[in-house]
């Protein structure tokens, strides 16, 4: 089969690798498309090894047809449109993958599409619900709001009932998270998030953030947290060293977690199996519904990956970026 070879950040060559098949409890996809994550411009630039076991090509989520399953699985078909879950290996013809972590094409989104869904709804419903329990009422602070990740965690929050705030770099961004559902746009470059979440709150704060900066943002979250507030942290854009006022945090009575996806176990409380059910019952009527859509900002041939990795390091596009296998 062929694959994405990382020789360096900016050569990805399409060529022959050895062929990969199902092991026990796993399934095998023929990729139509593949979504690209800043965990994979990390991992070409060799600063994002994949977990152990997991397969050294790069790629976190694919959608294709089911062609090949290993023993001990019975709940997919040969033939079968899905999409997937992965620790690695969806910049691939084939990609074999634990049945756990394999979904059902939602109704309405075409095969193709469905590859920007499994990374961005696995990493919402496990931040947002499974770890902040997010209710209704309460207001979430998205920022990045315009990122694959934002733009689904609007939807979804809103489908919950929960008010949303967002920060973007520019009008047309804005304009996209306000068409979304989000009541309150912050233009970062030019505004404080700080003083416009207060102001949207009488005073209160943000219930929930989901923060990708890290460090950059760290002081000015925990200001912008409600009493009982929760900073969830799932990137590191801005830095992976901050230093955190624990005199604010406690007064706020406020947690700062931090959160991964890709290294998660397949089994367990937390792991993939249970996100990737969580997703399947509550996320996939939620777009059935048309509450939620993916939003795909652009798309590429696999063998212009090197492109669609540059796209999304200048941060001049929206929702996801995938990849399409020829």
């Amino acid at each position: 089969m062929r694959a994405i070879v990382a020789e360096s950040s900016e050569e990805l060559s399409w060529r022959d690798v050895p062929d990969v098949a199902p092991d026990h409890g796993e399934i095998l996809i023929k990729v139509i498309s593949a979504g690209v994550n800043r965990a994979d411009l990390l991992q070409a630039a060799g600063n994002y090894p994949p977990p152990p076991g997991a397969s050294p090509i790069m790629g976190l989520e694919v959608s294709g047809t089911v062609v090949g399953i290993g023993e001990g699985t019975s709940d997919w078909q040969i033939g079968q449109e899905v999409c997937a879950l992965l620790a690695g290996g969806g910049y691939a013809e084939y990609v074999a993958v634990p049945a756990a972590q394999v979904l059902p094409l939602p109704a309405g989104v075409s095969v193709s599409d469905a590859a920007g869904l499994p990374e961005v709804a696995c990493t919402v419903w496990s931040n947002l619900v499974m770890t902040a329990h997010l209710s209704p009422g309460q207001l979430v602070l998205i920022h990045g709001g315009a990122s694959g990740i934002g733009t689904h965690a609007i939807q979804v929050a809103r489908a919950l009932g929960a008010r949303v705030a967002v920060t973007a770099g520019s009008a047309a961004k804005l304009d996209l998270c306000r068409e979304l559902g989000a009541e309150v746009t912050i233009c970062y470059r030019d505004e404080d998030f700080v003083a416009r979440v207060k102001d949207a709150t009488d005073g209160a704060g943000a219930d929930v953030i989901l923060d990708i900066m890290g460090a950059s943002y760290l002081d000015r979250n925990i200001n912008a947290l409600a009493i009982d507030g929760q900073l969830v942290v799932i990137g590191m854009q801005g830095g992976v060293k901050g230093e955190l006022n624990l005199g604010k945090l406690i007064s706020k009575r406020a947690r700062v977690i931090g959160t991964a996806l890709r290294g998660r176990q397949v089994d367990g409380p937390t792991g993939k199996s249970t996100i990737v059910q969580g997703v399947t019952e509550s996320v996939w009527p939620m777009i059935a519904d048309k509450q939620v859509r993916p939003i795909i900002g652009a798309t590429f041939p696999m063998e212009q990956a090197a492109k669609a990795h540059k796209l999304l390091a200048s941060g001049e596009v929206t929702g996801k970026v995938l990849l399409t296998v020829p």
